[in-house]
Protein backbone atom coordinates (compact mmCIF):
# COMPACT_ATOMS: atom_id res chain seq x y z
CA UNK A 1 0.00 0.00 0.00
CA UNK A 2 1.39 3.07 -1.37
CA UNK A 3 -0.21 5.38 1.95
CA UNK A 4 1.98 7.10 4.21
CA UNK A 5 0.27 7.65 7.41
CA UNK A 6 -0.87 11.70 8.11
CA UNK A 7 -0.28 12.45 4.24
CA UNK A 8 -3.37 13.67 2.09
CA UNK A 9 -4.10 11.44 -0.69
CA UNK A 10 -5.72 11.30 -4.37
CA UNK A 11 -6.69 8.90 -6.53
CA UNK A 12 -6.62 9.92 -10.50
CA UNK A 13 -8.97 8.53 -13.19
CA UNK A 14 -7.98 9.18 -16.35
CA UNK A 15 -10.76 9.08 -19.21
CA UNK A 16 -11.58 6.53 -21.94
CA UNK A 17 -9.77 5.34 -24.39
CA UNK A 18 -6.95 6.49 -22.47
CA UNK A 19 -4.14 5.14 -19.69
CA UNK A 20 -3.01 6.56 -16.60
CA UNK A 21 0.06 7.26 -18.53
CA UNK A 22 -2.14 10.58 -19.36
CA UNK A 23 -2.56 11.68 -15.89
CA UNK A 24 1.42 10.98 -15.03
CA UNK A 25 2.42 14.60 -15.24
CA UNK A 26 -0.64 15.52 -12.68
CA UNK A 27 0.42 12.69 -10.77
CA UNK A 28 4.15 14.12 -10.67
CA UNK A 29 2.76 17.63 -9.45
CA UNK A 30 0.87 16.44 -6.92
CA UNK A 31 3.41 13.90 -5.36
CA UNK A 32 5.96 17.08 -5.14
CA UNK A 33 3.08 19.04 -3.41
CA UNK A 34 2.44 16.43 -0.48
CA UNK A 35 -0.04 14.39 -1.50
CA UNK A 36 0.38 10.04 -1.62
CA UNK A 37 -0.89 9.80 -5.09
CA UNK A 38 -2.72 6.84 -6.80
CA UNK A 39 -3.16 6.66 -10.59
CA UNK A 40 -5.42 4.10 -11.02
CA UNK A 41 -5.49 2.22 -14.92
CA UNK A 42 -8.14 0.31 -15.89
CA UNK A 43 -9.64 -0.88 -18.57
CA UNK A 44 -11.85 1.88 -20.11
CA UNK A 45 -13.41 0.35 -23.30
CA UNK A 46 -13.62 -3.57 -22.42
CA UNK A 47 -16.18 -2.75 -19.78
CA UNK A 48 -19.46 -0.74 -18.82
CA UNK A 49 -19.05 1.96 -16.28
CA UNK A 50 -20.82 -0.25 -13.48
CA UNK A 51 -18.35 -2.99 -14.08
CA UNK A 52 -15.81 -0.57 -14.42
CA UNK A 53 -16.16 0.99 -11.34
CA UNK A 54 -17.23 -1.74 -8.95
CA UNK A 55 -14.83 -4.76 -10.73
CA UNK A 56 -11.48 -2.53 -11.64
CA UNK A 57 -11.52 0.96 -10.28
CA UNK A 58 -12.50 0.33 -6.69
CA UNK A 59 -10.63 -2.91 -5.92
CA UNK A 60 -7.36 -0.50 -7.25
CA UNK A 61 -8.12 2.12 -4.90
CA UNK A 62 -8.57 -0.47 -1.83
CA UNK A 63 -5.08 -1.55 -2.78
CA UNK A 64 -3.19 1.19 -3.07
CA UNK A 65 -5.28 3.69 -0.90
CA UNK A 66 -5.92 3.77 2.94
CA UNK A 67 -10.02 3.81 2.69
CA UNK A 68 -10.68 4.57 6.30
CA UNK A 69 -9.66 8.02 5.71
CA UNK A 70 -11.22 10.68 3.27
CA UNK A 71 -9.43 9.79 -0.46
CA UNK A 72 -9.33 12.98 -2.46
CA UNK A 73 -9.70 12.26 -6.56
CA UNK A 74 -8.86 13.96 -9.99
CA UNK A 75 -10.42 13.03 -12.75
CA UNK A 76 -10.23 13.31 -16.50
CA UNK A 77 -13.53 13.01 -18.96
CA UNK A 78 -15.59 9.93 -18.05
CA UNK A 79 -13.04 9.44 -15.01
CA UNK A 80 -15.17 12.19 -13.43
CA UNK A 81 -18.80 9.45 -14.38
CA UNK A 82 -16.85 6.37 -12.94
CA UNK A 83 -16.58 8.44 -9.50
CA UNK A 84 -19.97 9.57 -9.55
CA UNK A 85 -20.70 6.13 -9.83
CA UNK A 86 -18.47 4.91 -7.04
CA UNK A 87 -19.84 7.35 -4.60
CA UNK A 88 -23.68 6.18 -5.66
CA UNK A 89 -22.63 2.15 -5.17
CA UNK A 90 -19.46 2.01 -2.50
CA UNK A 91 -20.60 2.88 0.47
CA UNK A 92 -17.67 1.90 2.24
CA UNK A 93 -15.75 4.96 0.41
CA UNK A 94 -15.00 8.35 1.64
CA UNK A 95 -14.58 10.50 -0.41
CA UNK A 96 -12.47 13.93 0.69
CA UNK A 97 -12.47 16.36 -2.56
CA UNK A 98 -12.73 16.06 -5.88
CA UNK A 99 -11.85 18.16 -9.05
CA UNK A 100 -13.25 16.78 -12.21
CA UNK A 101 -11.53 17.66 -15.74
CA UNK A 102 -14.06 17.61 -18.75
CA UNK A 103 -16.69 15.62 -17.12
CA UNK A 104 -19.51 14.72 -19.62
CA UNK A 105 -21.98 15.54 -16.44
CA UNK A 106 -24.94 15.25 -18.88
CA UNK A 107 -23.28 13.48 -21.92
CA UNK A 108 -22.08 14.21 -24.79
CA UNK A 109 -23.79 14.85 -28.19
CA UNK A 110 -20.88 13.27 -29.72
CA UNK A 111 -22.31 9.92 -28.76
CA UNK A 112 -25.77 10.49 -29.33
CA UNK A 113 -24.79 11.49 -33.12
CA UNK A 114 -21.89 8.50 -33.69
CA UNK A 115 -22.42 6.43 -31.12
CA UNK A 116 -24.20 4.08 -33.52
CA UNK A 117 -21.22 3.92 -35.78
CA UNK A 118 -19.36 0.54 -35.42
CA UNK A 119 -15.87 2.22 -35.65
CA UNK A 120 -17.06 4.14 -32.50
CA UNK A 121 -18.03 1.34 -30.59
CA UNK A 122 -14.96 -0.60 -31.19
CA UNK A 123 -12.81 2.55 -30.29
CA UNK A 124 -14.88 3.44 -27.43
CA UNK A 125 -16.73 0.37 -26.16
CA UNK A 126 -19.29 -0.24 -24.23
CA UNK A 127 -18.57 2.22 -21.75
CA UNK A 128 -18.62 5.06 -24.43
CA UNK A 129 -22.06 3.89 -25.71
CA UNK A 130 -23.29 5.07 -22.33
CA UNK A 131 -22.29 8.78 -22.53
CA UNK A 132 -25.14 10.11 -24.69
CA UNK A 133 -27.12 12.99 -23.62
CA UNK A 134 -30.45 11.19 -23.35
CA UNK A 135 -32.30 10.96 -19.70
CA UNK A 136 -31.63 7.29 -19.51
CA UNK A 137 -28.36 8.00 -20.14
CA UNK A 138 -25.26 6.85 -17.51
CA UNK A 139 -24.45 10.26 -16.30
CA UNK A 140 -28.11 11.63 -16.34
CA UNK A 141 -29.23 8.82 -13.82
CA UNK A 142 -26.46 9.44 -11.60
CA UNK A 143 -28.17 12.12 -10.05
CA UNK A 144 -26.45 15.18 -8.01
CA UNK A 145 -23.39 15.46 -6.33
CA UNK A 146 -23.13 14.09 -2.35
CA UNK A 147 -19.48 14.67 -2.00
CA UNK A 148 -17.40 18.12 -2.26
CA UNK A 149 -16.43 18.35 -5.93
CA UNK A 150 -15.38 21.19 -8.35
CA UNK A 151 -15.13 21.16 -12.09
CA UNK A 152 -12.96 22.37 -14.25
CA UNK A 153 -13.75 22.44 -18.48
CA UNK A 154 -12.10 23.84 -21.60
CA UNK A 155 -13.25 26.13 -24.06
CA UNK A 156 -10.83 25.30 -26.83
CA UNK A 157 -10.90 22.36 -29.48
CA UNK A 158 -8.06 20.79 -31.67
CA UNK A 159 -11.16 19.13 -33.50
CA UNK A 160 -13.57 21.50 -35.32
CA UNK A 161 -15.38 18.06 -36.88
CA UNK A 162 -16.82 17.10 -33.71
CA UNK A 163 -17.05 20.16 -32.24
CA UNK A 164 -19.44 20.59 -34.76
CA UNK A 165 -21.55 18.15 -33.52
CA UNK A 166 -21.84 19.73 -30.00
CA UNK A 167 -24.01 23.11 -28.92
CA UNK A 168 -22.19 25.68 -27.48
CA UNK A 169 -18.85 26.16 -26.30
CA UNK A 170 -16.83 23.21 -26.04
CA UNK A 171 -13.54 21.33 -25.74
CA UNK A 172 -13.76 19.68 -28.59
CA UNK A 173 -15.48 16.12 -26.88
CA UNK A 174 -17.96 17.64 -24.03
CA UNK A 175 -19.86 20.87 -24.06
CA UNK A 176 -18.81 23.12 -21.43
CA UNK A 177 -22.52 23.08 -20.38
CA UNK A 178 -22.66 19.73 -20.12
CA UNK A 179 -19.37 19.61 -17.60
CA UNK A 180 -22.07 21.80 -14.62
CA UNK A 181 -22.71 19.23 -12.14
CA UNK A 182 -25.51 19.75 -9.96
CA UNK A 183 -24.41 20.01 -6.24
CA UNK A 184 -21.06 21.04 -7.13
CA UNK A 185 -18.67 23.85 -5.02
CA UNK A 186 -17.24 25.46 -7.85
CA UNK A 187 -17.47 25.96 -11.56
CA UNK A 188 -14.37 26.78 -13.39
CA UNK A 189 -13.69 27.54 -17.24
CA UNK A 190 -10.03 27.80 -18.74
CA UNK A 191 -8.61 27.71 -22.06
CA UNK A 192 -7.90 24.59 -22.68
CA UNK A 193 -8.85 21.64 -25.02
CA UNK A 194 -10.18 17.87 -23.98
CA UNK A 195 -7.31 16.19 -24.58
CA UNK A 196 -4.88 17.66 -22.84
CA UNK A 197 -6.60 19.98 -19.89
CA UNK A 198 -4.35 17.43 -17.60
CA UNK A 199 -1.65 18.58 -18.42
CA UNK A 200 -1.98 22.27 -18.26
CA UNK A 201 0.29 24.09 -15.59
CA UNK A 202 -2.32 26.37 -15.26
CA UNK A 203 -4.64 23.52 -14.40
CA UNK A 204 -2.83 21.65 -12.26
CA UNK A 205 -2.91 25.04 -10.19
CA UNK A 206 -6.26 25.25 -9.64
CA UNK A 207 -6.95 21.65 -8.76
CA UNK A 208 -4.03 21.95 -5.74
CA UNK A 209 -6.33 25.21 -5.14
CA UNK A 210 -9.31 23.22 -4.62
CA UNK A 211 -7.85 20.31 -2.95
CA UNK A 212 -6.86 22.56 0.09
CA UNK A 213 -9.64 25.33 0.09
CA UNK A 214 -12.74 23.64 -1.55
CA UNK A 215 -12.79 26.37 -4.51
CA UNK A 216 -10.39 27.29 -7.20
CA UNK A 217 -8.56 30.27 -7.12
CA UNK A 218 -10.55 32.49 -10.08
CA UNK A 219 -13.44 32.23 -12.03
CA UNK A 220 -12.99 31.97 -15.56
CA UNK A 221 -9.34 31.64 -15.26
CA UNK A 222 -6.74 31.44 -18.22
Amino acid sequence: MATQAGKPQVVLLHGLARSAKSMNKMAGFLTKQGFVVCNVDYPSTDYPIETLAAEHVWPAIQDCMATQRPINFVTHSMGGILLRELAASQPDLKIGRAVMLSPPNHGSEVVDKLGDWKLFQILNGPAGSQLGTSASSKPNSLGAADFEVGVITGNRSVNWILSSLIDGDDDGKVSVKSAELEGMSSFLIMKATHPFIMRKKAVMKQVLHFLHYGQFEAENAS
